[in-house]
């Protein structure tokens, strides 16, 4: 092997060690920034959703009634239905957390944030939200509310983590997803009729945030 290539490798691998030690420390900086949370509810939805939308103001008045229930709200800190679940959260006076990535097109943090933190890795971002979350809400989204969806789907499936609700808001955004798990997924074998129950799916925001409260297990 040339002597350059062998160099390039030992960078590389240097550069790689080095990383480490910035993952380490974004997980760090989240355990202690999020350690002393109390009971929170992870909302997703899409960056894109106007304020004027009725989505928008459906996302917000939910958060407000789970922060008038005791729980913290944490979101993605973007724009969209991430800032109208800050923004509800906010409102009634709860603790209002934004995960906020940095992305290679800067996304801008909502401006309804009473704890911060900021992320490079994808990965580490998603342990927050789900470690510090005693249920999950799902607005409507594109590709990012989908993956995390997925994740917390599959970690309670398999029993990697404890379970916990999670609610599927708007019928209209989700019933087609859920003809799909029924009809391909059930139907072929891929899923089992239980993980069926693992959501519930309602356009209720009253309904939403009982199932939450009853269901929460730091709430129980």
């Amino acid at each position: 092997m040339p002597r350059s290539m062998q160099y390039l490798i030992d960078d590389l691998s240097t550069a790689e060690s080095w990383r480490l030690f910035k993952i380490m420390a974004e997980i760090v900086e989240g355990f202690e920034t999020l350690g002393e949370q109390g009971p929170a509810v992870s909302i997703f939805g899409s960056a894109r959703a106007r304020e004027s939308a009725p989505l928008y103001r459906r996302t917000r008045d939910l958060a407000r009634k789970l922060a008038e229930a005791g729980f913290a709200v944490i979101t993605g800190g973007g724009p969209g239905l991430m800032a109208a679940a800050n923004q509800g959260c906010r409102d009634a006076g709860g603790r209002s957390v934004g995960l906020h990535i940095h992305l290679p097109l800067e996304q801008e943090a909502n401006p309804y944030l009473s704890v911060r933190c900021d992320f490079r890795y994808f990965f580490v971002r998603k342990l927050m939200f789900v470690k510090y979350a005693s249920a999950y809400v799902g607005m409507p989204g594109g590709f990012g509310t989908l993956d995390e969806l997925s994740e917390a789907l599959l970690l309670i499936q398999t029993r990697r983590i404890k379970p916990f609700p999670i609610v599927l808001m708007d019928k209209a955004h989700w019933g087609g997803l859920l003809d799909w798990f029924q009809k391909k997924l059930l139907a072929d074998g891929y899923i089992g009729e239980e993980d069926l129950g693992l959501f519930l799916l309602t356009d209720d925001t009253d309904e939403a945030v009982e199932h939450i409260r009853k269901h929460a297990p730091s709430m129980a």
